[in-house]
């Protein structure tokens, strides 16, 4: 194949199609003319004697070479993005903007006081959150939309690196005065079968590693809520709807203010689930993101490991 330099446009339209799953989808996300999205792929397919995509009877997909060019598509414009910011701060330049995106459970967390506490050493930097599930993080920053994610019992990906990991275990939630609470010992995962539970959906890590649990003591959960909201949780198990299961430091507030208590299961699984800080392997972040993550995983109580949250009874005794 002969020399050929890659046009940023056609790259950026090939790249938006295969996100988006189809070409008329990334005509409308970048407000031109379908037909212009694909004359320009075809026109980069020509140029490098290449298929890059397959069309299907519903949208497209990239082929092995069209995934390639997408993820190196990806990868230069955030390098693009870190080198600017890195520029900014040889300039002497103190603002700078961090993306973020993060399970639900370490939001009160986050807000509580470390947030608060590193804006007082740098007010000039902006941020941007984004709410998801398990998977959506971890696809999240492998894809560079965002610099930092915050999530609970990720699954291993050679796109990602775990900057921060601390063991935060699965517990019970449950009101304080609950039959359970008053066991005063870890619970047996079998314990909760006969009691109503509001669980995630399965695409969020606390699910995914109960299922696993599930799975090694041949029992079944059968949730009678299932959400994607730790504050639906909060409020199911607050009105004495059920019970649910959470690490503690997702509900550090309503520990704190005895509105509930959270109860160690005695499973191996549960307890060695952990609170990770990502980022994109390779990924050189820039000054302000940086900063930020180390900052948060010394300052936030999920990335403390073995410090209970408050009013947490004793941890699971382990087999």
């Amino acid at each position: 194949m002969s020399a050929v330099l890659l046009d940023h446009h056609r790259l950026q339209y090939l790249h938006e199609a295969v996100r988006l799953g189809s070409v008329r989808a990334a005509a409308e996300a970048l407000d031109i003319n379908a037909s212009v999205v694909s004359r320009q792929i075809a026109l980069l397919e020509k140029e490098l004697g290449l298929s890059l995509i397959e069309r299907l009877s519903r949208g497209i997909r990239a082929t092995e070479a069209g995934a390639l060019l997408v993820e190196r598509f990806r990868k230069w414009e955030a390098d693009q993005a870190d080198t600017v910011a890195k520029l900014r701060e040889l300039q002497g330049l103190k603002r700078g903007h961090v993306d973020i995106v993060l399970g639900e459970g370490f939001v009160s967390d986050l807000m509580s006081g470390p947030l608060g506490r590193f804006w007082l050493r740098h007010p000039d930097l902006t941020m941007a959150f984004d709410l998801a599930g398990t998977n959506e993080v971890v696809n999240a920053v492998a894809e560079d939309r965002y610099h930092i994610g915050l999530v609970f019992n990720p699954s291993a990906d050679p796109r990602i690196r775990v900057a921060t990991a601390s063991r935060q275990p699965l517990c019970a939630i449950l009101p304080p005065g609950h039959a359970l609470a008053g066991l005063n010992r870890p619970l047996r995962l079998h314990e909760l079968v006969d009691h109503p539970l509001g669980l995630m959906h399965p695409s969020y890590g606390t699910r995914q590693i109960l299922a696993m649990a599930e799975a090694a003591e041949r029992i079944a959960l059968a949730p009678k809520l299932t959400t994607s909201s730790i504050n639906v949780l909060r409020h199911f198990v607050k009105s004495g709807l059920g019970l649910t299961l959470l690490p503690a430091f997702s509900i550090a507030a309503d520990l704190a203010d005895g509105s509930l208590a959270a109860i160690p299961i005695d499973n191996r699984l549960l307890s060695s689930s952990e609170a990770c800080v990502i980022t994109r392997r390779g990924r050189e972040l820039p000054h302000a993101a940086g900063q930020l993550l180390r900052f948060l995983s010394g300052q936030m109580r999920a990335f403390r490991a073995g410090e209970p949250a408050a009013k947490m009874k004793p941890r699971a005794t382990r087999r």
